[in-house]
């Protein structure tokens, strides 16, 4: 009986050792693969060597316990070294954002917006209630603004991936019980050396020269605004891009904005970079189809816009600002407070002129405490036969805010707004706000 016993051990050894391959030539994966094959193989056979109750394996069972532990061991130890080595050699991986919470206490002299709407939760111009009887005062709460950031770089081969999304999405739930939102894209981008291709900030558009706002967009009538899909190239200080065409159209005499998706041809951008001691300053140009189906075929009309923005440095503080405007320059300025368009008593489009701008301030009154002042205003040329009167004509709005730095993460800010809406008919509208704010950056 003891013999058998024995002959069956050592056979049971020499077949776990057969499992285990060459570990010096084996890369990391394969070493693992190997230590959980061979832990399997052990387990197995103290189980059943156990269950034949003859001594000599009884003496055997804890010696073979005891390696099966030490394998077990071995490969958490890999699964760790695993999780914390890089995608892949050379690669570089990092994730960041922030968590921002917002409340707002907002007055609206002239009625007051509907359920839902975005101007509850962000400063929207063309949304502020004009011609209302009563004025409305309205408590709001929420952490939209949140952000995650997931960004891989390969800086030996000048590649670069991004994914950047927020919760500035309704869809999935509201106020009742959950106040859920839906997770959505902001930035999804591959860059090779000076190529760029997918969704970002449109080249038309300074991001260096937006204000520091505690609201979501801060001077949302004076500031280019987009964010949608291209392919950029980048040849030092000059940017050409070819991106993603969109037409908004006011139809005849008035009414609901319509969104044609009607393109044959991309938006064309050309855009000049200079920086230097004292700050820096962008000049962008573009060069717009604008396109929509009809009964007699799909109309279209050429446009252009130019943008011009920049920061002044003055020590610490510093002043921005931007100017912007054009013939069918639309949902680029202001999100879209004028439509790129008017369609004509004939169906034939015609081009909406707008301009807007912004100038603000920011200074530091200590290494914790800073303030930033704006001013922001928008004019619509709208021919009032073909659009009605019922269109925004002129907005405006005032931005002061307090903001304080606890640590390099974290800040805390109040924030005055004020903005106003007048529409063509001569109607208009204000809403007065206090938005406080809670940013925890990682």
């Amino acid at each position: 009986m003891k013999s058998r016993g024995l002959k069956k051990l050592v056979v049971a050894l020499c077949v776990a050792g057969l499992t285990v391959p060459a570990w010096a030539d084996a890369d990391p994966s394969e070493r693992e693969r190997a230590l959980e094959q061979r832990v399997a193989d052990l387990e197995r056979m103290v189980q059943r060597l156990l269950s034949e109750r003859e001594d000599e394996t009884e003496e055997a069972a804890p010696q073979l316990e005891q390696e099966v532990e030490e394998l077990r061991a071995e490969v958490a130890r890999l699964d760790t070294e695993k999780a914390e080595q890089v995608i892949s050699p050379g690669t570089n991986f990092s994730f960041g954002g922030f968590i921002k919470h917002d409340m707002m206490y907002s007055r609206y002299s002239d009625g007051t917006p509907a359920p839902q709407s975005i101007l509850r939760d962000f400063y929207v111009a063309g949304a502020v209630p004009v011609g209302g009887e009563e004025s409305t005062t309205d408590f709001d709460t929420h952490a939209r603004e949140t952000r995650f950031i997931f960004n891989v770089e390969r800086p030996e081969d000048g590649l670069q991936g991004y994914i950047e999304m927020d919760f500035t999405s309704r869809t999935g739930g509201d106020e009742r019980l959950t106040n859920a939102t839906s997770p959505s894209i902001r930035h999804m981008f591959v860059r090779w050396n000076n190529l760029l291709a997918g969704q970002h900030w449109s080249t038309f558009q300074n991001v260096g020269a937006l204000p520091e706002n505690l609201d979501f967009v801060g001077p949302a009538e004076g500031t280019i605004f987009v964010r949608q899909p291209q392919i950029r190239y980048t040849n030092g200080p000059w940017q050409f891009s070819l991106e993603n065409p969109e037409t908004t159209v006011t139809p005849f005499g008035g009414g609901g904005r319509i969104v044609t998706d009607t393109a044959s041809v991309p938006d064309v951008v050309v855009r000049y970079n200079h920086s230097a001691d004292w700050g820096s300053f962008v000049a962008a140009f573009m060069g717009r189809q604008l396109g929509i189906d009809g009964p007699g075929g799909t109309e279209r009309e050429t446009s252009f816009a130019f943008s011009l923005s920049g920061k002044f440095d003055i020590g610490r503080n510093d002043i921005r600002w931007m100017f912007s405007g054009g013939p069918g320059i639309g949902r680029y300025l202001g999100l879209n407070t004028a439509n790129d368009a008017v369609l004509d008593a004939g169906g034939d489009l015609e081009a909406i002129d707008a301009y807007g701008g912004f100038l603000s301030y920011r200074h530091f009154w200590s290494d914790q405490w800073r303030s930033n002042f704006t001013l922001s205003a928008f004019s619509a040329d709208n021919e009032t036969n073909l659009t009605g009167f019922g269109v925004t004509e002129q907005a405006e709005s005032a931005h002061v805010n307090l903001i304080y730095q606890a640590n390099s993460k974290l800040r805390f800010g109040a924030e005055y707004i004020y903005g106003r809406r007048e529409v063509e008919s001569g109607a208009s509208g204000n809403m007065n706000r206090l938005q406080f704010s809670t940013i925890y950056a990682f």
